[in-house]
């Protein structure tokens, strides 16, 4: 078995035995190793969170709507199946993105596209550009930090604080 990923609650190997692939291979594609492998991963959960968060913002016609049911989804995932982490990555970017320049940027590129899609949304909703940008940032930290605090605490709480937080928030503005 080769390790490639690895974080201090939840160790990942990859078994490559078992994905009939030899480490000559595997390098073959991923020359920079493990480093070039965490950044194609990184790209790939850029594709799937965002599309994911595109879609949820799609259907529905204001920011607030959009929000309180992307988290409803995460706390009925987080209650169903035990766990967010397909869509926060965040304890990656902490101990990697120091680690490696061009893994914090992809970690920024991640990021930044889930902070343009609430900003969009907020400039439909009206907003200043400065203050949808503002709100969006707000939005990504509070919801990134909330799934770090479920994951920690194996609690929906986080979510459901923000989820009844947010409306209240956003009318502020």
């Amino acid at each position: 078995m080769q390790r490639f990923f690895s974080n201090k609650k939840d160790i990942k190997v990859l078994d490559l035995t078992k994905c009939n692939v030899t480490k000559g291979s595997l390098y073959h594609h991923f020359p920079n190793g493990k480093e070039e492998l965490l950044i194609d991963c990184l790209h790939f959960l850029n594709e799937v969170i965002t599309l994911d968060i595109v879609d949820i913002f799609e259907r529905y016609p204001t920011t607030l709507e959009a929000t309180n049911s992307m988290i409803e989804k995460l706390i009925v995932n987080l209650e169903t199946e035990g766990t967010i982490t397909g869509y926060t990555f965040s304890s990656m970017v902490s101990e990697m993105a120091t680690l490696s320049d061009p893994v914090r940027k992809a970690c920024a590129e991640l990021y930044a596209k889930i902070q343009g899609i609430y900003f969009k949304k907020l400039m439909e909703d009206g907003y200043s550009k400065e203050l949808a940008s503002n709100i969006a940032l707000m939005i990504t930290a509070s919801i990134e930090g909330a799934m770090m605090l479920c994951l920690a605490e194996t609690s929906a709480k986080p979510l459901k604080v923000i989820s009844q937080l947010l409306p209240n928030k956003l009318k502020e503005f």
